[in-house]
């Protein structure tokens, strides 16, 4: 309500301005305008209630745009209410505006019509364009229901990825040694469990780490495994259902049904991608250091299912959040948009520099570098470690598999590892990870530092950007803490989890600082015509 009579009285003021010659005039629109229109201008920046009885007729709104646009200086009031009261100018409905369209560029006079028209196309380019979502049609209401649908897959996807992250700590994921695309039914009976455990004894993991488990330690790891499979399998049930529905009551429009058909093809190469991954640890040619070494999937394919987990997560929610916010505010200056479009590069960089700590993440788990070197700041007494380029870690052969085979004895083969150095050793990999890790802490903080105060950008960016630093403080904090406690899951879990509520804030916040979106053609067909 304080905006509208704020942007009422801002009308009336400008109209009386711009018409001197008539001081009764003058007087009447500073006195009449915030009275006529503030019923007006009320319900129209309140869209959640404008099927209500207090909705203004569109005849009411074009009355109150025309007593503005009657006066020389027509441009003027229009682009004042426009700055002076920006959310409410981003609430006007489809009404007002084509009323504004119309009155702006017939309802001033000859002299004003060719000024009117151009301001009255910037301020509707502005605009939010509620007839026109890009992605949702029909009423308020459908916008609604889809939003909250791609919301609970955004979380069941969060969740799909915190639970793999436990089952890789927990050591659960080699313990079903199978895999079928389609429903897998689980063992019931004390036959179908000798079965399974049969299975489990003649891979790699049993017989050199898990040669004393019984069957009944090896349900718990079982379970953990089938859980992941088949919540992952659950959350294709949760997309299929709802969309079917949304379909046939026409809610989705072309542009949101090709986001959520690549979601379906991307979420079955994850499963395959997941089922390559096991694979490699269930082979000892496959096994990273030879078949000497402890059994563990190999560190590219579980870097390759976290970045395809990270990536299905992203499309999921930026497209929920364009259905949510299909309008970023608009700018109103030339220097708003500018600094708008800065920010928004070095969020994008900032973003990719999230991404890029997560993906040496994956590595470090998948060496399990996390239980060594546990000591901050210093690595073995040293800030780099000493056996950053050790020739002990460099592999001596080249398998048929995806990886090197035993560790070397001789400094001179040094260079047949070449770049894998980065990927391979223990001591590498984790020192990169916290040079990523401190680089992103710093780089978030200052770009908090730099927006925080500056009204020229949008609230929720700057939202979102202090959320960002926040949330990079305590990744950091519990990335420590898992370090020095050896990695317990519970730490493990939580680093891994926060991470993605990284990726998210700083997705937000690039969502935020995106540029106005176009008005569609058609509701700019008049201007040159005179109406819509």
């Amino acid at each position: 309500m304080t905006v509208a009579r704020h942007a009422a009285r801002a009308l009336g003021r400008h109209a009386a301005f711009a018409a001197p010659a008539n001081p009764a005039r003058a007087r009447a629109l500073a006195h009449v305008f915030p009275t006529r229109c503030s019923a007006s201008w009320s319900a129209l920046a309140a869209p959640s209630r404008a099927a209500g009885p207090s909705r203004p007729a569109p005849a009411a709104i074009a009355d109150a745009l025309r007593l503005a646009a009657s006066t020389p200086r027509a441009s003027s009031v229009v682009s004042a209410a426009a700055v002076r009261a920006p959310q409410l100018a981003l609430q006007l409905g489809p009404a007002a505006r084509r009323a504004l369209m119309s009155t702006a560029v017939s309802g001033a006079p000859p002299a004003a019509a060719s000024s009117s028209s151009s301001s009255s196309r910037v301020l509707l380019r502005a605009l939010p364009h509620r007839d026109h979502h890009p992605l949702v049609a029909g009423p308020d209401v459908a916008r609604w229901r889809v939003g909250v649908w791609l919301g609970g897959g955004v979380a069941w996807v969060f969740s799909m990825v915190v639970l793999g992250g436990v089952t890789r700590l927990t050591r659960s994921g080699l313990s079903m040694t199978d895999w079928r695309f389609e429903w897998e039914s689980p063992p019931l009976t004390d036959g179908d469990w000798s079965r399974e455990f049969d299975k489990y004894r003649a891979s790699p993991e049993f017989r050199k780490t898990n040669s004393k488990m019984t069957v009944a330690e090896y349900k718990r790891i079982y379970w953990m495994e089938y859980a992941h499979r088949m919540w992952g399998r659950g959350l294709g049930v949760y997309f299929a259902v709802p969309l079917a529905y949304f379909c046939h009551k026409g809610y989705v429009r072309p542009a949101l049904l090709m986001r959520l058909g690549g979601f379906f093809a991307a979420g079955a190469a994850q499963a395959g991608v997941g089922w390559w991954m096991v694979r490699s640890g269930l082979d000892d040619a496959l096994i990273v250091g030879g078949e000497h070494a402890a059994p563990r999937v190999s560190p590219y394919r579980l870097a390759t299912h976290l970045t395809g987990a990270f990536a299905i997560y992203a499309a999921m929610f930026w497209t929920t959040l364009d259905v949510w916010f299909p309008n970023p505010s608009p700018d109103f200056s030339k220097s708003s948009a500018t600094l708008r479009a800065a920010v928004s590069t070095r969020a994008k960089a900032l973003a990719a520099l999230v991404g890029a700590t997560a993906l040496s993440g994956a590595y470090v788990a998948g060496l399990d570098a996390g239980r060594a070197y546990n000591t901050f700041p210093l690595m073995g007494g040293r800030i780099v470690p000493e056996e950053y380029w050790d020739p002990a870690f460099f592999p001596t052969e080249e398998r048929s598999g995806d990886h090197p085979g035993r560790a070397l004895a001789n400094v001179g083969d040094r260079v047949r590892l070449g770049a894998r150095n980065f990927f391979e050793n223990t001591a590498a990999v984790q020192f990169d990870h916290r040079v990523l890790a401190m680089s992103t802490l710093a780089a978030t903080t200052a770009t908090w530092l730099t927006t925080r105060n500056n009204a020229r950008l949008p609230l929720p960016a700057r939202h979102a950007a202090a959320a960002t630093a926040a949330v990079a403080a305590l990744q950091a904090g519990l990335g420590v803490a898992a370090l020095l406690h050896h990695v317990p899951a519970s730490l493990g879990a939580a680093h891994q989890a926060n991470a993605l509520v990284l990726f998210s804030c700083v997705l937000g916040l690039v969502h935020a600082l995106r540029g106005p979106r176009r008005a569609p053609k058609g509701l700019l067909a008049g201007s040159k015509g005179g109406a819509v």
